[in-house]
């Protein structure tokens, strides 16, 4: 009796299998669409949400890349296409290790910005003094690197301000102009993280002020469409910490909406969501 049973187990689980089907993880444009991998599920929508992290080298080929962490969410499928969308980058705790040993200054900053596009991103870089700096001179620095960030991402496309980060164009502004404080060794943007993207009607807002400055405005009301499908915001949910598609989900059909709505929420309000502890919430508003 048991072993039939583990026989009709067994078959269950491989029909299971049957219906899944493999879907390929593309990234963005500004990656030209390389895979990133597959991913398994048994309706288009499932793949939504899921999180995918993956060494720069491996789509660059080169081996001084290898320390960058990309993270990239899956935010629409296309047939057997998983299209993502970039989320931010990391960089590799050993190599962060090496770079501030002892008797060195190490100065770090956050500077939140806005890129030319609409994109609203948070910024963590890292600056490396060979000696032991004063407390004025680490101020100036952190102070400069922000005004190096801020330029590059006020004048910038979310993908051209990406390209820049990545390839260390803006850390290089940033160490030339810190030189006249202290000769720092390097800087590096060692984590950057999304924090929104522009609504549909917004990047339409600025097609239009590109293509036809001079032409009478039209003022419409925007649709829900317009503000933001489901599966954008949940999309953007799942790219905080701690929120996985499940409770992104659950944040939606409680009534948040947006990343504004999360914002303006109390502890207390998220809290009441499925899923969502005191100390969950307070750690999901600490991200906003």
């Amino acid at each position: 009796m048991a072993e039939k049973r583990s026989r009709t187990m067994a078959r269950q689980a491989r029909d299971r299998w049957r219906t899944k089907t493999w879907y390929n993880i593309m990234a963005p444009d500004m990656f030209d669409r390389a895979s990133l991998g597959e991913t398994m599920a048994n309706v288009p929508e499932k793949p939504i949400g899921r999180k995918t992290i993956v060494s720069f080298q491996d789509l660059t080929g080169d081996y001084s890349d290898g320390h960058i962490k990309l993270k990239f969410v899956i935010h629409e499928v296309k047939g057997n296409d998983a299209l993502t969308r970039f989320v931010g980058h990391d960089f590799r705790k050993d190599y962060v290790i090496r770079l501030a040993r002892r008797r060195r200054s190490k100065i770090d900053g956050v500077f939140n910005v806005t890129t030319k596009d609409g994109y609203s991103i948070r910024v963590k870089p890292l600056a490396i003094a060979e000696k032991r700096i004063k407390t004025t001179q680490a101020k100036s620095i952190r102070r400069i690197i922000g005004e190096s960030v801020r330029e590059f991402a006020s004048s910038m496309t979310f993908s051209e301000f990406v390209k820049a980060m990545l390839s260390g164009e803006i850390a290089e502004t940033a160490s030339k102009r810190c030189r006249t404080i202290f000769p720092v060794r390097r800087v590096e943007v060692k984590k950057s993280e999304v924090l929104a993207f522009p609504t549909l009607v917004e990047r339409i807002t600025d097609e239009v002020e590109e293509e036809g400055a001079g032409e009478e405005a039209v003022e419409t009301e925007p649709t829900p469409e317009e503000v933001g499908s489901k599966e954008e915001v949940i999309a953007l949910f799942t790219s905080l910490k701690g929120i996985g598609p499940m409770k992104a989900e659950a944040l939606y059909e409680a009534g948040f909406d947006s990343l504004d709505a999360l914002r303006n929420a109390t502890t207390d309000q998220i809290a009441e969501v499925e899923g969502f502890s005191p100390s969950l919430a307070k750690k999901v508003l600490e991200q906003l």
